[in-house]
């Protein structure tokens, strides 16, 4: 099944309401063409250097999300172009964006990574850091940025009432975020969990955003 065909099939057993990011890491442009001839623009990567040489190489139409945890001294390389930043888990880093984004004229989406697996090597926010950043003074004059959402990934796990539970406790999140904080936003709307194996537990939990990779481009190119 070509790379078209498979992200077709992804999109029929999704709700239209959920984007789907094709994980594009580690592949060549010729793969990304055939997901983009194929109709699709929104893909995800996770190392700036790659994603600056694609962002010049391919369609300008293209819709990048940087998926990955972004070295603040790297993020001046995306901010001219970058539509959503998935992996926001300091105020250091949001101070950082904004004022990329701020030399650039634009405002820059973001989402807070929350920590909801039981794997100690995910990184993330907990939901007391979280408040922390949005309650400081700093964080009200980010006029660069914008809160778009929540990201978070589940335990690398077979048990999938664990991953629901995690995909159950991002979800939770979002809404009391939401009610907190975001009420008058138009802006923040975004879940983003789910990947490749997990993606529909993710959607059946309330993601609007899945990042799948391999089952759309295969292994990972290393």
């Amino acid at each position: 099944m070509n790379i078209g065909n498979k992200i077709a099939e992804i999109k029929q057993n999704i709700p239209a309401q959920v984007k789907l990011v094709a994980v594009s890491k580690t592949k060549p442009n010729e793969d990304i063409l055939d997901a983009y001839n194929s109709g699709h623009k929104i893909f995800g990567e996770n190392k700036v250097q790659d994603l600056v040489k694609k962002q010049e190489e391919l369609p300008k139409d293209i819709e990048w999300h940087f998926i990955g945890h972004p070295q603040s001294n790297k993020v001046k390389f995306i901010a001219p172009f970058i539509h959503l930043i998935h992996g926001v888990d300091s105020l250091k880093l949001l101070k950082v964006i904004n004022k990329e984004a701020q030399k650039n004229n634009r405002v820059v989406k973001c989402l807070l990574q929350f920590h909801i697996a039981e794997e100690s090597t995910k990184f993330g926010l907990l939901i007391d850091e979280a408040k922390t950043i949005l309650e400081s003074e700093e964080f009200v004059t980010l006029n660069n940025v914008a809160i778009a959402g929540v990201m978070g990934m589940a335990t690398n796990t077979d048990n999938i009432n664990q991953i629901k539970k995690e995909f159950s406790t991002l979800k939770n999140i979002f809404n009391l975020l939401k009610n907190e904080y975001f009420s008058n936003s138009e802006i923040f709307t975004e879940i983003s969990m789910g990947m490749s194996h997990d993606f529909k537990i993710a959607v059946e939990e309330g993601s609007t955003l899945i990042r799948v990779g391999s089952k759309i481009f295969g292994a990972r190119n290393y």
